[in-house]
């Protein structure tokens, strides 16, 4: 019995200096693995935040250049015809958004829909008014008929996007 209570004289305090040795350590590794996450994400955010930014701006433009008053001022001439415009325009929408499709990884779901929704509103807005004339009609009256309806509009879909996207850039940054 002697040898017992001897044994656990020196084993108890080795078990608890151990154990409290052992949670100690734990509880550092897991302070410093929190601490390189949290320099890990500040470090990727300041990375990420200009890139996300710049993505923004590059959706807005888009949405500038696809804008049917911006198209019409760009492509209205007296040669083309009706149908001739309106190709021109519906291929400039899809080469604008083909060459930003890729910033809707910086951007939310909603505010990529709200885009993807501006895009398509503008086509059927050209292709219902250019549906109102014959193909090879003068331009310019595509044009006229364009710009009276975008004029009587409250707001474009494309204004409509772009406020979206700044309100979204405000609550983000």
């Amino acid at each position: 019995m002697d040898t017992v209570l001897e044994i656990l004289k020196y084993v108890l305090p080795a078990l608890v200096v151990f154990f409290t040795a052992y949670f100690s350590i734990k509880q550092l590794i897991k302070n410093e693995r929190s601490r390189r996450n949290f320099e890990l994400i500040t470090k990727n955010k300041q990375i990420v935040t200009p890139i996300r930014l710049q993505a923004y701006e590059r959706l807005a433009l888009f949405l500038e250049r696809i804008s049917p008053e911006n198209l019409v001022m760009k492509y209205s001439k007296e040669q083309l015809n009706v149908s001739q415009l309106q190709n021109q325009m519906l291929k400039t929408i899809r080469s604008e958004f083909d060459h930003n499709v890729s910033q809707q990884i910086y951007i939310s779901p909603q505010a990529w829909e709200v885009i993807k929704g501006a895009r398509e509103n503008t086509v059927k807005l050209i292709n219902a008014t250019a549906q109102q004339y014959k193909p090879n009609e003068s331009a310019l009256k595509l044009s006229r008929a364009l710009l009276e309806k975008v004029m009587s509009q409250q707001k474009t879909s494309t204004q409509t996007a772009i406020e979206y996207l700044k309100r979204e850039v405000r609550n983000y940054f």
